[in-house]
């Protein structure tokens, strides 16, 4: 039975390789059965960012990133974001740290990094 999940990545991708594993795993669940949100914290919005000079493991996030936008994978972000450095490219909402909160809560599966 498929589930409804929550990939939540909330690590700076320029200081670990997590935020861009949490990415792949994201993607993999898409292409499987279950219903997937990917929610970016703080400075995990970069993995969808204009600019992603400073990113660890750029080059696999750049591998995947097609396949993300070609799955149309719904990004969730906080409202507070700065919307300018955020690719139109990606399905993406901003919502309040309590509309995010319970968002996740509401979730059959839930995955934080």
């Amino acid at each position: 039975m498929a589930k409804t999940v929550a990939v939540v990545i909330q690590e700076d991708p320029r200081k670990t390789h997590r935020p861009v594993e949490a990415l792949r795993i994201a993607l993999g669940l898409v292409a499987g059965s279950h219903t997937t949100t990917v929610v970016l914290l703080g400075e995990a919005c970069r993995l969808i960012s204009d600019d992603l000079d400073d990113i660890i493991d750029v080059d696999i996030l750049e591998k995947y990133l097609p396949s993300v936008e070609h799955l149309k994978i719904p990004f969730v972000l906080q409202s507070n974001t700065d919307r300018s450095m955020i690719r139109k490219e990606f399905p993406t909402r901003y919502e309040t740290d309590e509309t995010i909160r319970s968002f996740v809560q509401s979730m059959d599966r839930s995955l934080i990094f």
